[in-house]
């Protein structure tokens, strides 16, 4: 099953009252720097500190009664595993959750705040993903998928569909990509309005399927490392690959240096709390590998649930 402008419209109508609809503001600072009109879609303001609250709604509401009764069990880094928490509280759902022993302490916090039974286990997420699905064979419960899924690709794709309806005269949209569900909606959404909007992935060099399967035309398989980009680390699905490689335009890289001072200037010059996976579009402008002189650009801001430890050891390193 793939999805259309339809499924995604649908999955906006969802989230009302629910989820919110996230500034998407010129940065006049950013525009500066690089030549180019950048718009920043902040998301790092969302309910959740992230956009995965949306695909987690267009997800759960399909839920039947029967399936509720059972409860929801995932794997997340972290910020899908707040989502799931989120509206699992809002609907009476019981979530089970497991985080990979890598995982980010805060998003792990946030998350048992919620409500959520959480499981740690696993060194990264596809460890992760593995007892999760365990779980949900063992106690029969509904495995929320964190990227492979129609609804969770029609809930994150409400973002790029704001994104044009605030500014329909987009040149080209800078997306992180992880699992791959936020840029499948993004890209849906976006050329289904105007397909002559580019629009570009981007990756930590340490974590690097989507563009070395990119780059190759077909999945193929990397070793993969930690990065400030927790959120984008991880294999994807092989079968996400060819609708992948039809929407995005170019997949660019960025070193996990070149996060730290993303990361750095967003705290800096535009006063905000961005967590790595959230800030790789700024790192890229900012390091002048994308030429966006003259375009009208929007950079998505998928989050800001960061340890405070990693604020502090960057902005200990980058403020002189």
């Amino acid at each position: 099953m793939d999805i259309g402008l339809k499924e995604i419209l649908t999955a906006h109508q969802k989230m009302q009252g629910i989820v919110k609809r996230t500034p998407f503001d010129a940065s006049p600072i950013l525009s500066e720097v690089t030549g180019g009109e950048v718009w920043l879609k902040c998301e790092n303001y969302q309910t959740t500190g992230s956009f995965k609250l949306r695909g987690a709604v267009s997800r759960m509401t399909t839920l039947t009664d029967e399936e509720k009764a059972r409860g929801v069990v995932t794997a997340s880094a972290g910020n899908h595993a707040q989502g799931v928490a989120y509206v699992a509280r809002r609907l009476g759902i019981d979530a089970k959750i497991v985080i990979p022993e890598n995982g980010s302490k805060t998003k792990i916090e946030n998350t048992r705040r919620m409500g959520a039974n959480v499981v740690i286990a696993g060194r990264d997420y596809d460890a992760s993903e593995a007892k999760a699905w365990e779980i949900s064979k063992e106690e029969g419960r509904t495995y929320v998928h964190a990227f492979n899924d129609p609804y969770i690709w029609a809930g994150q794709g409400t973002v790029g569909l704001e994104m044009m309806q605030d500014a329909p005269d987009l040149d080209i949209v800078l997306v992180p990509a992880g699992g791959g569900g936020l840029i499948r909606g993004i890209a849906t959404a976006v050329k289904a309005i105007n397909p002559a909007v580019k629009v570009i992935a981007i990756q930590p060099e340490t974590s690097t399927p989507w563009y070395t399967s990119f780059k190759n035309g077909a999945y193929t398989h990397v070793e993969m490392f930690d990065s400030l980009a927790d959120g984008l680390t991880g294999d994807i699905a092989p079968e996400m690959v060819p609708r992948f490689n039809e929407l995005i335009d170019e997949v660019y890289l960025v070193s996990e240096e070149e996060v730290a001072k993303g990361m750095f200037w967003l705290a800096k010059q535009q006063h905000m709390l961005v967590e790595g996976s959230g800030a790789v579009g700024v790192s890229l402008l900012l390091e002048g590998k994308l030429d966006v002189k003259g375009k009208k650009v929007g950079v998505v801001l998928t989050g800001s649930n960061v340890d405070t430890k990693i604020v502090k050891d960057i902005l200990n390193k980058y403020e002189q």
